[in-house]
């Protein structure tokens, strides 16, 4: 089983950036899809971008153009780069992995890091 790990949370003002980085465990990182899921309070966990083992990427289209996922197979490492944060994009970010298909499909993740929160201010 996949464990994952995620750093780089924190907090910044509007228009601001972070990068979130997850580091997994798998010896087949490189097989899995890979994607960021977020949580609000009071509101449901939603995906947000994910990655394809071969780099193909799937995004919402609220963060288009703001937030870029990438990967690095050789380091097992996933990263999420936000630019042009937004308040509303407060809330715990979470990692997750799943199948080597279907990467586009949220509800085909089934491994899950512990989080790590960022903070938008107005």
């Amino acid at each position: 089983q996949v464990q994952l790990t995620e750093s780089g949370g924190g907090s910044v003002q509007a228009g601001g950036s972070l990068r979130l980085s997850c580091t997994a465990s798998a010896y087949d990182f490189r097989q899995k899809c890979m994607a960021w899921f977020r949580q609000a309070p009071g509101k449901e966990r939603e995906g947000v971008v994910g990655i394809s083992p071969d780099g193909g990427i799937y995004a919402v289209d609220s963060v288009q153009g703001r937030f870029t996922m990438s990967r690095d197979n050789a380091k097992n490492i996933a990263y999420l780069q936000m630019n042009s944060l937004k308040p509303e994009d407060t809330a715990m970010y979470y990692c997750a992995a799943g199948p080597s298909t279907g990467c586009g499909w949220w509800l085909r993740y089934n491994t899950w890091g512990q989080g790590t929160q960022v903070t938008v201010s107005s």
